[in-house]
């Protein structure tokens, strides 16, 4: 029965993210929701903080990653296109003339015939025949995947931008709420200071 009592709870406290699972951050409007005292003030600033590095930790991640998929687009755009150019050659097309790269700096010539068989490189070192009509479909997948990631990743990145933001605001709100509580504290220590010495002035009887 007892377990049956928290679920709602569990579920209540579940923070909010987006559509790849990164939490939203705390928007503090009103300070005092989430301090009760000075006391409050360094351990909250430093739970904020470490929200702010693990948002700028993420944001590294995806530029990484929106660098990777530059580079990788393009190249299966280039090798889809060379399929698709293969497909439209028929048994009696005379064979291509051609180079191909074998390093950075190292070509060799070939001479293509007709096909209906290419191989692909799948990574790690891996390489594996496919009919030209499944190469086509493979890497046609292969590329929409790539640019909806793509997509994702400068949704993602520009969400972290304003999750960040929204971090920064809430740090400058506590500091600022420190401050103001400081000073009215010296204030009211001043007051009871002044009030103690008009008490001793006076005189007795």
């Amino acid at each position: 029965m007892a377990s049956k009592g928290k679920e709602p709870a569990t579920q209540k406290d579940a923070a909010p993210t987006n559509p790849r699972g990164i939490p939203y951050a705390p928007f503090v409007d009103k300070v005092e929701d989430y301090i009760t005292s000075r006391d409050d003030v360094q351990s909250t600033l430093r739970s904020f903080q470490e929200m702010i590095s693990k948002y700028q930790f993420m944001e590294l991640n995806l530029q990484r990653r929106i660098a990777g998929l530059k580079d990788k687009m393009p190249d299966i755009q280039k090798t889809l296109e060379t399929v698709r150019f293969l497909k439209t050659r028929t048994e009696e097309s005379d064979p291509i003339e051609t180079t191909f790269e074998l390093n950075d700096t190292l070509y060799a010539k070939a001479s293509i015939p007709p096909t209906d068989e290419v191989y692909l490189w799948l990574g790690a070192n891996v390489m594996l025949a496919y009919p030209i009509d499944e190469a086509e479909t493979l890497l046609t997948s292969k590329l929409a995947a790539a640019k909806q990631s793509y997509a994702n990743c400068e949704e993602d990145l520009d969400f972290l931008r304003e999750q960040i933001t929204t971090m920064e605001v809430a740090i400058a709100r506590v500091y600022n709420w420190d401050v103001v509580q400081k000073r009215k504290e010296k204030a009211d220590e001043g007051r009871k200071g002044k009030g103690a010495e008009d008490g001793d002035g006076q005189p007795n009887g």
